[in-house]
């Protein structure tokens, strides 16, 4: 792998076909940073360099890592529903070869990015900072396997071997098909309820924010290795406010229909064991999970995290909401 520019790193970044993962590979370019990306198929980022393969794969693991002196590791099996042992394979077991293949190889650095979900037990969170994974206690699949990698993580850091865990909360804006995609399409078909009138307050997290606040991860590894951060906007919004905003962006007509949460989250429930029975082609409407976190306050304590990256959110949720609009328009 060439070297760039003198002060420049090697980075590896995991799922770079993903938002967030093409987006941190983007600003590492333009940071000046040598950049190779794996995942599945091809993320032409430009200026970076693909290598293709599966976290379930060791040995291509090993040629990804080959020469880096950082790795971002993204990649992850993301979905409210599906085999439980592809979550482990893929999100624990993958997560696991590659610390392993990046220590061989003599990798310095690695920033694990994480979710708030692992420490997450179904209950509000209200101006807390980046509490323990708890495996045992996150709320579904996805969660609990991201919550034994983070652990497996952050076990692994020494001296020669750093590794922080970032978690950003809830990342949107143009071109995701995570969260906007899904509310606006079911906004369009009039398939979008509000639980508790929207009315629970909950932090998330503008794309270039979430790409920045991982890149400073690495830059400031000596203060952040060891530790979890939780990343936001902090700018918590209700989640009827945000919704809204999303629709409006996009032209679509806002959710004119109200579901008691606790209704939903027995519906989640029941949609969860039908799923395992019978899969969907897609995403189950609602899980217990989903239920939770739309009718639950999610909201976190930026301080220490600025203080250790050393980092301030860039774009505000409104020009963010802004920008989303001038997405659709064009």
């Amino acid at each position: 792998m060439t070297p760039g520019p003198a002060g420049s790193l090697r980075v590896l970044v995991t799922g770079a076909s993903g938002l967030l993962g093409s987006a941190v590979a983007r600003l590492l370019v333009a940071q000046g940073h040598a950049v190779r990306t794996f995942q599945r198929r091809p993320a032409a980022v430009p200026g970076a360099t693909d290598v293709l393969g599966a976290m379930t794969d060791p040995a291509a693991l090993a040629r990804a890592v080959a020469g880096v002196d950082a790795v971002i590791h993204l990649a992850a099996k993301v979905s409210f529903a599906g085999d439980p042992a592809e979550f482990v394979a893929v999100n624990v077991d993958g997560t696991a070869a590659l610390l392993d293949a990046a220590r061989t190889a003599g990798v310095r650095d690695v920033v694990f990015v994480s979710s708030p979900s692992v420490a997450h037990h179904g209950m509000a969170i209200a101006g807390a900072g980046a509490e323990p994974a708890d495996p045992a206690r996150a709320r579904g699949e996805y969660a609990r396997t991201k919550a034994a990698a983070e652990l497996l993580a952050l076990a692994a850091d020494a001296p020669d071997f750093r590794v922080t865990a970032i978690r950003p909360h809830i990342v949107w804006g143009p071109g995701d098909t995570q969260l906007v995609e899904r509310v606006v399409d079911r906004a369009r078909r009039r398939r979008l309820p509000l639980l508790d009138d929207g009315a629970a307050l909950i932090d998330t997290t503008y794309i270039d924010n979430a790409a920045a606040a991982i890149v400073a991860g690495l830059h400031r590894m000596d203060h952040a290795h060891g530790q979890a951060l939780v990343v936001t906007n902090g700018q918590p919004r209700t989640v009827g406010e945000l919704i809204g905003g999303i629709c409006r962006a996009a032209g679509v007509p806002e959710p004119a229909w109200h579901v008691p949460g606790r209704v939903a989250r027995v519906a989640g429930g029941l949609i969860e064991a039908a799923w395992r029975v019978r899969p969907g082609r897609d995403e189950p409407p609602m899980t217990r999970f989903l239920a939770e976190q739309l009718s639950t306050a999610h909201w976190f304590d930026q301080r220490h995290t600025r203080e250790v990256l050393d980092w301030t959110p860039a774009v505000s949720i409104d020009e963010g909401l802004a920008r989303l609009a001038a997405h659709y328009r064009r």
